[in-house]
């Protein structure tokens, strides 16, 4: 049973991957800071507390474990955050994952799978995206995403690290046994965000711009459940150990959906109505952003399973009601 380390292994994508990994015959050795996620979450194997950005403690986790690969989430993601304070996303997600490449390279361990996000592509309205479609992020959480890319290749170049980078945009759902799930502190996404409203844990839910060119008036995304996310993950890890060369793969449904749509499904799901109010446009947002995923399914033989939007939202509410994480 191989060592796999995972950055953000705390946090929601990290903990399913942890889980995932885990049923796969590995084990995860989860390595985060909880300044966002949760103790609670690591289950599936042990736990290293520690920051991307020191070296010391990474080279020690490094030395101790000599995992066969890394699984990198650790990332600010918000894009609000990002147009507030660029230079945070620069430091965290850019320097800490320099830190992170250089330490894996000194331990000889060249195999990562890279947590990016179709948000390199900016916005490019009535295009299904593929891996060739071109890059112009809005935001610095885009950005330093793409920087991370670039570095991954420089560090193939110069010494022969390979890495699988996965491309996606809004990931939703839990784990189907309830077992983990996502919490954030404040929460911002909105399929929890709608569940809270419907609960009467946070005021109504704001609709961000409703006079954007769509059907509808609201923004369209893609939505991925995290149990098919992380499941393309772990055959990316799969490729890199068997020795094939480095790939980038976009992951999506392939169908996009508008606020509103996911309003509608939330309600039919839930039997509740979502309590909604409407605001004006936020910075950094894109119209319409849906990704392909021809080449992961054609390549890496993934199938998703549980990412239509009944499901994801039916995922989410049983781990909603079942309390979440106490502390």
């Amino acid at each position: 049973m191989a060592h796999v380390l995972v950055t953000g292994g705390a946090g929601y994508i990290g903990s399913h991957a942890c889980k995932a990994l885990a049923r796969a015959g590995h084990v995860p050795v989860c390595y985060d800071n909880l300044s966002t996620g949760w103790a609670e979450a690591v289950k599936f194997g042990p736990f290293e507390r520690g920051d991307l950005a020191d070296r010391a403690r990474l080279d020690a986790v490094f030395a101790t474990y000599r995992p066969v690969g890394v699984m990198h989430f650790a990332a600010f993601s918000q894009v609000g955050e990002a147009m507030r304070d660029p230079g945070k996303y620069w430091r965290n997600n850019v320097g800490g994952s320099l830190a992170l490449i250089e330490a894996a390279v000194a331990a000889g361990c060249l195999n990562i799978v890279f947590s990016s996000t179709c948000a390199v592509y900016g916005d490019q309205d009535g295009v299904k995206l593929d891996e060739d479609s071109a890059q112009a992020p809005l935001n610095a959480y885009g950005a330093s995403k793409r920087a991370i890319e670039d570095m991954l290749r420089d560090f193939e170049a110069s010494h022969g690290l390979k890495s699988v980078i996965f491309r996606y945009f809004n990931v939703a759902g839990a784990d189907p046994e309830a077992e983990i799930g996502e919490a954030h502190d404040p929460e911002t996404h909105l399929i929890p965000v709608m569940l809270e409203a419907i609960e009467g844990r946070r005021p109504a839910l704001t609709i961000h711009g409703t006079d954007y060119p769509t059907p509808d008036g609201t923004c369209i995304r893609d939505y991925i459940h995290v149990s098919d996310l992380v499941a393309a993950h772990v055959l990316g890890l799969d490729r890199l150990l068997a020795g094939k060369g480095s790939r980038v793969f976009n992951l999506g449904s392939g169908t996009g959906y508008s606020v509103r749509e996911v309003i509608e499904a939330a309600q039919a799901v839930t039997g509740r109505a979502v309590p909604h109010s409407e605001g004006p446009r936020r910075g950094g947002d894109a119209v319409r952003l849906v990704s392909g995923s021809a080449r992961a399914e054609t390549e890496l033989g993934w199938v998703p399973t549980r990412s239509d939007l009944p499901t994801m939202i039916e995922d989410a509410w049983k781990w909603f009601r079942s309390g979440g994480y106490k502390s």
